[in-house]
């Protein structure tokens, strides 16, 4: 019996252990199963349009689906990264998140909608360690509840809203927190003190109010704070201080008031501090110079005041140092010339006075410098460009005297330089007028002579010149080496001889001033060859000779200033028929004969016409009637004498010119459809186009149809037709007629109307091309930046060059057409109120907060509208998007959040993001952005001109090196 029993404890002790690996695997088997089916719940309650989760299915194990990793590849889920898929849903509570083993969920990056779960954080896997719910369109509050052992959580970029919930306190083994780019209300909970492991803090970019809690110096932990942009108020607290820890303090826009905290200085980490846009008041503590690692110090738009101390030398790492729009007063330290690594350097808008340091730039890395619009005095310094780099100097508005430094005169890797409202003299040297890489020069407004017009001038980049108000001499340059200027301005100095005919060869030209100088002679008929010239100046000079008629034959000129010279003979009569001319001034000459009663001249100023002998014209002249001639002899004479010619001309031409004119004038057309009125604004589609072309192409599908195919000009048009014509006043039409004199490159122009009494159409330009909306995302970042430019050139028209300025309204990329050369043309809307699409756009995500509000549109709306373009050509994103929800300016906060704080790879469109593309500029995108985010400020007087954004683009597409944070200046 005793062998027997031996023999059975073997079998006893086999069976228990086959017991024991029944059950085990009958655990795993029953987890494995409870995780399949929250995973193949989750994937049919969501839209999975680019079927990333295609092999979630029995085909596979589950730790071979996509995204997903099983803890050391055994069978629990432990990660999933379902980040950036284009999934799209709701999120239900029976959700991921109850994975029992995970550890690692990011759903980032996609379109999730809805509220987050209500019992993420309280039902949610223990397991949990990092949470990542980041850049979807999720609403709704955030979740009480938390979860002890999470590490990461960031619902960054979401439309969450209300308050910050008092539960975050419990999180208490977060090292990263990430609410920002919310709608997120109320004070910052004392609470959060309570996570004294956070090392990453970011609540920027929501509504948030109230002071920063004082408590936070628990938080020994912290690496990174960001609260900006919100509306905090109060005091920094000095207890910020003691989180020694600290590498990035960021606490910009906000309205922070007090003085800096001089215990700031303890934290001897801090690489980046940025508290501008406060309304901070004092000095600059002493400690803050103490701050031996910072990289970048940002103090700009706020009170501060005092002298900047001279102990700035202690900060030998600094590369980028803002104090611009305060109120310091005393000299620039000398100090500064001795930080080797300072890059950007901008003090403008402040008080200094004294002298430029002399040592500035020979011992720095300088690439910008701005000064401007301060009270220093003295010569420029000759060493600002010893680091070779320097490709942005700004200067104007101080009281610095002397000549240009010789060095600067050599300094070739500059870019813009603006030295204008100085008291700068002397001449400008050789190289000085051979700066290859300059597109942007002024020197207005300084003493500066010499006879400029026997230098070589060789500035191949050269775009704007402004050479006004000084005491230049002699004759004008026949060249300026470059054929890309734009704006000419040598007004109001001592220029004489004659204009160069070779200025006619300025096709680019667009802006041309050389009034208060002493030119003689005639006006060069070359200068009609100047197509793009809008306003030209030649006023208060000794010109002689007559008015060249070509100038009738420029299709954009809009301002014309003639006066205080010595002209002669009659005003062309083709000057009153342009239809682009808006201001013009011929008084105090010698004109005489019949002025113009049409175009510009049809409700002229009697000051613009004065000094003259002239007669005629409308009533608001106040010119005599043109007398008839009672000498019968001496008009017998003169018939005699001119008859033959007079009848040789009218028959070769007076045909032609006749019916010329009356194709622009208003015509009554009759066919089988009744009486119609017809009027074109370009004289050579009068001859291509019928009222039956207008009618048939009104009833093809697309709109679209040729002119008459018999005549030379086989030209194609587009049709709009106007709905409940009864209801449309007169006025209307006389509006419409005042677009059609509207001719620009980056336009799609008006060429005709076509009215009865029970239809009416208006005729355009057909643009072969595709709207902005549809190609936005296949564009490369040269097509895109041309798009942008073109856009800026057509409202900086709009705005600056029409009389009264034109206003689009709706600036979105609906309105724009890319043609086939990606030139956008720009749609304009119709005056008034009449069309569906005229009620609609005030609702439209591109119209101004103040617009929605008041109704009222002006230039500033359509900049905010042309920054929200911008700001879509750069991330690709849309204020229709449904991540921006309703709220129309949460794009514009998401975009100032990602501008300062997130890394550019976060945000830029993929299709542009460098590295992808080779004609990608890191810098450009960044300054885009930069005048993006100002043209969309919510005050609308802080939103920059349509002239402005023009030249500050243009500026930020030359830029090959420079830092990311750099904010816009005074410079534009």
């Amino acid at each position: 019996m005793a062998k027997t029993g031996a023999q059975a404890s073997p079998v006893v002790v086999f069976s228990m252990f086959m017991l024991f690996i029944v059950l085990f695997f009958s655990f795993v088997v029953s987890d494995n199963g409870k995780e399949v089916e929250i995973l193949l719940s989750f994937k049919s309650s969501i839209y999975d349009p680019s079927g990333f989760l295609s092999n979630w299915d029995s085909s596979a194990t589950f730790c071979q689906w996509h995204g997903v990793t099983c803890y050391n590849n055994l069978s629990h889920v432990d990660k999933l990264d379902l980040s950036a898929k284009n999934l799209t849903g709701k999120l239900v509570s029976s959700s991921i998140f109850h994975l029992p083993f995970i550890q690692t969920l990011n759903i980032s990056n996609n379109q999730f909608y809805g509220e987050i779960p209500e019992d993420i954080f309280s039902s949610s896997s223990s397991s949990l360690r990092f949470l990542n719910l980041s850049n979807n369109n999720f609403t709704g509050q955030i979740p009480s509840g938390s979860i002890p052992g999470l590490e990461v959580l960031d619902l960054s970029n979401n439309m969450l809203s209300g308050k910050i919930p008092p539960e975050i306190g419990s999180f208490y083994s977060l090292k990263f927190l990430d609410l920002g780019g919310n709608f997120l209300v109320g004070e910052i909970p004392v609470s959060i003190t309570n996570i004294t492991s956070l090392q990453f803090l970011t609540l920027a970019s929501n509504q948030l109010v109230g002071p920063i809690p004082h408590g936070l110096s628990k938080m020994k932990s912290l690496e990174w704070i960001y609260v900006g942009y919100n509306n905090l108020s109060g005091q920094i607290p000095e207890e910020i201080g003691m989180l020694t820890s600290l590498n990035h303090l960021d606490l910009v826009y906000n309205n922070l008031t007090g003085e800096i905290p001089s215990s700031l200085g303890n934290l001897s980490d801090l690489q980046y501090l940025f508290l501008y846009q406060n309304k901070l008041t004092g000095s600059i503590p002493d400690s803050i110079f103490g701050l031996k690692k910072l990289v970048s110090l940002d103090l700009s738009d706020n009170s501060l005041s005092g002298e900047i101390s001279e102990f700035v030398i202690h900060l030998q790492n600094l590369e980028i140092l803002h104090l611009f729009g305060n109120i310091f007063t005393g000299k620039i330290p000398k100090a500064l010339t001795s930080l080797p690594r300072l890059q950007v350097l901008q003090l403008w808008s402040n008080r200094l006075s004294g002298e430029i340091p002399e040592s500035l730039g020979k011992n720095n890395n300088l690439t910008i410098l701005d000064l401007s619009t301060n009270n220093l005095t003295g010569r420029i310094p000759d060493g600002l460009c010893s680091s070779g780099r320097l490709f942005k100097l700004i200067l104007f508005s101080n009281s610095l005297e002397s000549a240009i430094p010789k060095n600067l005169s050599t300094c070739t890797s500059l870019q813009r330089l603006r030295l204008q409202n100085n008291r700068l003299s002397g001449e400008l040297s050789s190289e000085f007028t051979k700066l290859p890489l300059v597109y942007f020069l002024d020197v207005s407004n300084n003493d500066l002579s010499g006879n400029i017009g026997d230098q070589e001038w060789d500035m191949p980049a050269l775009e704007m010149l402004s050479l006004a108000g000084n005491r230049f001499s002699g004759r004008l340059p026949n060249s300026f080496g470059s054929q890309k200027i734009e704006d000419l301005d040598l007004s109001g100095n001592g220029f004489s001889g004659t204009i160069p005919r070779s200025f006619g060869s300025l096709t680019e030209l667009m802006q041309f001033s050389l009034s208060g100088n002493k030119l003689i002679g005639e006006i060069p008929k070359e200068l009609s060859s100047c197509k793009k010239l809008v306003s030209l100046d030649l006023s208060h000079n000794q010109l002689s000779g007559q008015i060249p008629s070509g100038f009738a034959e420029m299709p954009v000129l809009s301002q014309l200033d003639l006066s205080d010279n010595q002209l002669s003979g009659e005003v062309p009569p083709q000057l009153g028929k342009m239809e682009s001319l808006i201001q013009v001034n011929v008084s105090h000459n010698h004109l005489h004969g019949s002025l113009p009663s049409t175009g510009a001249f049809l409700a002229i100023n009697s000051s613009a016409v004065s000094g003259n002998d002239l007669c005629g014209g409308a009533e608001t002249s106040a010119l005599p009637p043109c007398k008839k001639v009672k000498n019968l002899n001496w008009w017998f004479y003169v018939a005699c004498s001119l008859v033959a010619l007079v009848l040789l001309a009218f028959a070769a031409f007076g045909f032609i010119f006749i019916r010329k004119r009356n194709n622009l004038e208003l015509k009554r057309v009759e066919n089988e459809d009744g009486f119609w009125e017809l009027q074109f604004f370009d004289s050579n589609v009068s001859k291509s186009v019928t009222v039956d072309d207008i009618t048939l192409s009104a009833k093809q599908v697309n709109g679209i149809c040729r002119g008459n195919k018999s005549s030379a000009n086989d030209f194609q048009f587009v049709v709009k037709e106007m709905n409940d014509v009864n209801s449309i006043p007169s006025s209307f039409w006389s509006e419409i007629k005042q677009l059609g004199k509207l001719q620009h490159p980056n336009l799609v122009n008006l060429i005709g109307t076509c009215r009865s009494d029970k239809n009416a159409y208006l005729v355009y330009e057909y643009i072969k091309g595709k709207l902005l909306s549809e190609i936005l995302h296949e564009l490369t970042w040269e097509r895109r930046r041309q798009i942008a430019m073109g856009i800026a050139k057509a409202l900086k028209f709009l705005h600056s060059y029409c009389s009264p300025s034109i206003i689009v309204g709706d600036m979105s990329p609906e309105r724009v057409i890319v043609d086939g050369k990606d030139e956008p043309r720009l749609r304009l809307r119709l005056p008034g109120l009449l069309s569906t699409e005229n009620k609609a756009f005030i609702s439209s995500e591109y119209v101004a907060p103040e617009t929605r509000e008041s109704k009222d549109m002006s230039e500033k709306s359509d900049i905010y509208g042309f920054g929200l373009i911008l700001i879509e050509l750069l991330t690709g994103k849309s204020p229709a998007d449904a991540e921006f929800g309703d709220q129309h300016q949460s794009m514009v906060e998401w975009a100032r959040y990602c501008y300062s704080d997130c890394h550019l790879d976060m945000w830029v469109d993929p299709m542009i993001r460098p590295g992808h593309a080779s004609d990608v500029n890191h810098n450009q995108i960044v300054e885009t952005l930069n005048l993006a985010l100002h043209c969309t400020a919510g005050d609308p007087t802080a939103r920059p001109s349509a002239t402005d954004v023009s030249k500050t683009l243009q500026s930020a597409f030359r830029i090959t090196s420079c830092v990311s944070t750099l904010k816009l200046s005074s410079s534009v």
